[in-house]
């Protein structure tokens, strides 16, 4: 497959909030769009994966989160949030395994239940305040979407998983991804949930059509934008 006809690559991670906003308005407001892209899951990975990542020739580009960094993504989503009218129940990460319901995608999407898995883990994770790296809950959120948990839950046990997910995050790390949501379309990047909207509109303009959505092509919460402008914070983290 040449550049010009790969589709757009979506990151995502099941651990960021940002993430779960721009799923919701992804599917809300451009349903179309989100049929085009592929979907790729970003997360910090284990010692396995780390080791098998650099033996592949890639690297992980994240930092962790300062304190006041912290503080302000907890303003900022609950503002995000209340505009969007819902309500969030902050979960407490106590030394979490992102491998469990990461790999556990990978397997739902060999399925043909990707999204749905995506659906109920941002569920209980950001509705519910669930600790999706429990295996329990990957098995209870497995038996929700209609799905065997058992292997799901051994997802991280999995070599052919395993180097599934190596993959992917290799494909982060060759196109340069540093936090989510992040979406590329050959060379243009957009990181953070007020990218989606100019995302929308580039594609639009590429395909000489009005992109579909609650928002005018050229608009930002209101702003009008011009080629090459920035709306500002970019909704993003790791």
């Amino acid at each position: 497959m040449s550049a010009a006809t790969k589709p757009p690559r979506f990151y995502f991670s099941l651990r960021s909030p940002y993430s779960w906003l721009f799923y919701r308005d992804l599917l809300k407001q451009y349903p179309d769009v989100a049929e085009q892209l592929e979907w790729i899951p970003f997360w910090e990975p284990d010692e396995l994966s780390t080791r098998l990542l650099t033996e592949a020739g890639g690297d992980f580009a994240y930092a962790d989160m300062s304190k006041a960094k912290h503080l302000y993504v907890l303003q900022d989503v609950r503002r995000l949030v209340a505009e969007r009218g819902l309500a969030v129940s902050w979960p407490i990460d106590r030394e979490p395994w992102w491998e469990v319901p990461h790999l556990a995608y990978l397997v739902a999407r060999r399925a043909g239940q990707g999204r749905a898995f995506i659906e109920e883990a941002y569920r209980l994770r950001w509705e519910q305040g669930r600790d999706i790296c429990d295996p329990a809950t990957v098995a209870e959120l497995a038996a929700t979407i209609g799905l065997d948990p058992a292997p799901l839950v051994a997802a991280p046990q999995d070599p052919s998983v395993r180097a599934e997910g190596v993959q992917a995050l290799l494909s982060a790390y060759r196109d340069g991804v540093f936090g989510v949501p992040f979406l590329i379309d050959r060379f243009e990047r957009y990181w953070g949930l007020d990218r989606l909207p100019v995302f929308v509109a580039d594609q639009a303009a590429k395909a000489d059509r009005k992109p579909k959505g609650s928002m005018d092509s050229g608009e930002v919460a209101g702003v009008r934008l011009s080629a090459g402008s920035d709306a500002g914070h970019a909704g993003g983290c790791g």
